[in-house]
């Protein structure tokens, strides 16, 4: 079958693989030297999650890095420009957005909200539908449309004008974070999906800094086409989103079975990998279904991490839609494009840092413990905002902020995708965590009010508060999981299962008596 997972199995048995839909058996070496056989309807764990496959490591590693060059550069760059989308309305304020638009008081503020409007309301129906049409066509085909939406911000006219786009591009930006992450899952172990998962959800900062340096360069252009000064700004950056998602078309595929580039073994191999962390799954494309819905979202570990996520993207998004402005009530003798190159550095520490804490996760298959490390850097920054005045001072927080709060993304993503089982709770889970999160970024969009420049006390105080309240909330979850897990062991699976059909366990998830916390 696939390679690595038999090296004395025939021909006929490597064509005799466990597919997608488990329509074919297959023959799994087991330990030591049997082998477990995969037919149809049967899962590729025993009841208490120990995996009934051993996979050959250097075949596995090999398969990895095959996925890696296909996958991540596509979602990456995609998620780039959706982030970049989002954000440029801060450097376009830079360069008379407001006064053109004739924007006034709590303007601002409205424009950022309506985006989450849509945003938050499209979150879990975009991801179902991710999952109903496939992330290969619904990943590029709402890129497209978040694309279209930036070339339309080029040519609005007034208040309303600007709303009515914003709201169609939350709509359109809504299924993008989660849909990647739910993506992923499809093609990583646990213990390998928290670091791919950074590759591109550092695009965050990298956007901050890409969208400061590419806005800087494009408003040095006398014009494009007819637009001028910060309409240049979305109508060439929608235009470069618009081409990425028609390579997307051509680049992303559903999951393992249906990629062209990789050989029969090799999707062999991918799909037992990772049905053999799967816990009482007898396949890994499940049918939707209600209940299954249901046990992504009211699992006590997603309902709680997603708000864990809400209180850290108030962060998030804040620094993203207010840095330019919070630089210029710094740095106010500046001129626009020093402004715009000064919210670059603080970024590029962050991308640093999104990097590296999914990458220490990597190591400890670890999620929870980085996610309570990330706070205090936070908490510090916000204070050094807070307790002072002197420019350079409160610059270097900007730093201090940036090194932690861009990699709770993925951390809690991974955490919500690790703590359930089937695919169908998957893509529930991850949209609910996302949904939450975006909910911190309507409440970001109202924590830097005009009244409050331009030492924006109340706005830092929020981010410190938020950032304290994620701190707790995952040093909880983090004692109760531990709790659980310890009452969990004394649970007798096999009488527990006795009496119950295979459809019945599978949608145990995690109420299996066989599943544990993964912290």
């Amino acid at each position: 079958m696939a390679a690595g997972v038999s090296e004395t199995m025939t021909s006929e048995k490597r064509r005799q693989s466990l597919s997608e839909s488990d329509t074919k058996e297959g023959y799994f070496e087991n330990a030591p030297g049997a082998h477990y056989r995969a037919e149809r309807g049967q899962a590729a764990t025993d009841i208490h999650g120990n995996p009934l496959v051993e996979l050959d490591p250097v075949a596995e590693t090999k398969l990895r890095r095959k996925i890696d060059l296909y996958i991540i550069p596509t979602v990456a760059i995609l998620y780039l420009f959706c982030f970049i989308d989002r954000a440029n309305i801060g450097n376009a304020r830079l360069d008379k957005l407001e006064k053109d638009l004739d924007l006034h008081g709590y303007d601002y503020n409205t424009l950022l909200s309506i985006f989450y409007v849509g945003y938050i309301v499209f979150e879990i129906p975009a991801n179902i539908a991710c999952k109903w049409m496939g992330p290969g066509w619904f990943l590029p085909l709402t890129s497209l449309g978040f694309g279209i939406m930036s070339v339309c911000m080029a040519f609005v006219n007034n208040f309303s004008q600007a709303c009515g786009v914003r709201f169609l591009l939350g709509v359109f930006e809504a299924g993008m974070m989660p849909g990647i992450a739910y993506y992923l899952s499809r093609w990583y172990r646990r213990s390998e999906l928290t670091l791919r998962l950074s590759l591109y959800i550092v695009m965050s900062p990298l956007a901050g800094a890409f969208g400061g340096l590419l806005a800087s360069g494009i408003l040095k252009l006398d014009h494009f086409g007819s637009l001028h000064g910060w309409r240049m700004i979305f109508g060439i950056e929608g235009i470069i989103t618009v081409g990425l998602s028609l390579i997307g078309f051509l680049t992303l595929t559903d999951h393992p079975a249906t990629a062209k580039w990789l050989s029969q073994e090799e999707k062999d191999l991918a799909i037992a990998r990772v049905k053999s962390e799967r816990i009482g799954q007898t396949e890994i494309i499940d049918k939707m279904d209600a209940k299954k819905l249901k046990r992504g979202i009211f699992n006590p570990v997603v309902f709680f991490t997603g708000f864990a996520f809400l209180l850290n993207n108030i962060t998030v998004q804040g620094l993203a839609f207010f840095a330019p402005t919070v630089v210029a009530t710094i740095y106010p003798t500046k001129n626009i494009i020093q402004k715009q190159l000064l919210t670059v550095p603080p970024y590029v520490v962050g991308g640093f840092f999104t990097v590296l804490m999914p990458l220490i996760s990597r190591r400890l298959d670890r999620r929870q413990i980085i996610i309570i490390a990330c706070c205090p850097l936070v908490m510090v920054g916000y204070i050094m905002f807070l307790a002072t005045e002197n420019a350079h001072i409160r610059y270097g927080a900007a730093f201090l902020v940036s090194t932690s709060v861009f990699a709770a993304g993925p951390l809690t993503n991974s955490q919500v995708s690790a703590n359930v089982v089937s695919d169908t709770a998957r893509s529930s889970a991850i949209a609910y965590n996302v949904m939450l999160g975006n909910v911190g970024g309507l409440v970001a969009t109202w924590s830097f009010l005009p009244f409050d420049a331009p030492k924006y006390h109340i706005g830092n105080g929020i981010n410190l508060a938020a950032s304290s309240g994620t701190l707790i909330i995952a040093l909880c979850l983090l004692i109760w999981m531990k709790r659980d897990n310890t009452k969990r062991e004394l649970r007798n699976a096999e009488e527990e299962l006795t009496g119950m059909s295979q459809q019945e366990i599978q949608d145990l998830d995690y109420k299996h008596p066989g599943f544990r916390w993964k912290p």
